[in-house]
């Protein structure tokens, strides 16, 4: 699909332009792409390349998301692009994001057909996922939209990492985001991915306040596993909402890291502490953890999940069935 003018940016003297859609504001001489391999300056305009240009279509469970807490055991027709704004070594997705996967040009009307479709088989909507979604922005506010009108939902599984102007214009079309937090350190933003922890989190307390959210950290052994880390981390988000639901992931070898999986020890330490100051901790990427979802006020069993298998044990019209006490933590029909 042909390139498009993308938004969000900032003409400079002789042709160079600034791009202002996430916190590295690249500056681009002409014929330069962004770190994010997806944005070019074009003769002093800056372009998209990766405009409906989609390199992984499926059918997941709204689980893998992962979203516990948004439409239960329902699916989520999935897409992807390319491309990335972080530089995260341990990339479990690298092939995607940093790689030169081969795309097929969808435009907004055609994708929504598909999405539309995919309803008989149990799909909610879409997902925009795989790589990163924010720098597939102007295809996503071109798709949204057009989502919304057909009751359609919109989800995001993002790092975060965008800015405010872009994200409150996206924000009204968008039902629901999973958002990486890929640690609760500025040292290993920067070293790690790139990145700035204090920007994300700005846009995880944005997303909060307009949007259903849950967040993921994945855990890498003696990088971002401290006790006091984890600790840090949930206060703070316990301070947005103590029902934001975190997923604590087990990391494997991937993309440029060697160390070992993560011990599932490791894992159960971290949710541990997490969850003295939030009210559902769930461990994903390993098959041996349980991971239901329990009443606030009785404990009654209200979503049992094995693996993505999940069964509806308690939520009835928004409330426990045990103990008949709203459940406005739970978005489900």
């Amino acid at each position: 699909m042909p390139a498009r003018e993308a938004m969000f940016y900032e003409k400079m003297p002789g042709q160079k332009l600034k791009c202002m859609l996430c916190p590295h504001h690249c500056l681009l001489n002409n014929g330069q792409l962004g770190l994010c391999r997806v944005r070019i300056n074009n003769n002093g305009s800056l372009n998209t390349l990766n405009y409906g240009e989609i390199s992984s279509l499926a059918l997941d469970p709204i689980e893998k998301k992962p979203l516990y807490h948004f439409f239960p055991g329902k699916k989520i027709l999935s897409a992807g692009t390319f491309g990335c704004n972080l530089s995260c070594g341990f990339c479990q997705n690298h092939v995607l994001a940093h790689g030169n996967p081969e795309t097929q040009a969808i435009k907004p009307e055609a994708l929504v057909k598909i999405t539309r479709n995919s309803v008989r088989e149990g799909s909610i909507g879409m997902a925009f996922t795989y790589n990163e979604p924010s720098i597939w922005y102007e295809y996503i506010m071109d798709t949204a939209p057009l989502l919304q009108e057909q009751n359609l939902k919109t989800v995001l599984v993002t790092n975060g990492y965008i800015e405010k102007e872009p994200l409150e214009k996206l924000l009204p079309f968008v039902d629901a985001m999973n958002i990486d937090v890929k640690a609760f350190s500025s040292d290993f933003y920067h070293h790690n991915c790139k990145g700035q922890l204090e920007a994300v989190k700005a846009r995880v307390e944005q997303a909060a306040e307009n949007t259903h959210v849950e967040i993921t950290s994945l855990l890498i052994t003696e990088e971002n596993d401290a006790t006091e880390e984890i600790r840090e981390m949930a206060k703070w988000l316990a301070s947005l909402n103590p029902n934001i639901p975190l997923h604590i992931s087990r990391y494997h070898p991937a993309y440029k890291y060697e160390k070992e999986a993560t011990a599932p020890a490791i894992l159960f330490r971290s949710r541990d502490i997490a969850r003295e100051f939030l009210n559902y901790v769930f461990i994903g990427n390993i098959i041996l953890e349980e991971n239901h979802t329990y009443c606030q006020v009785c404990g009654g069993l209200l979503i049992k999940r094995t693996v993505y298998q999940v069964t509806n044990m308690g939520l009835e019209r928004g409330e426990c069935i045990h103990c008949g006490s709203k459940v406005d933590y739970i978005l489900a029909e």
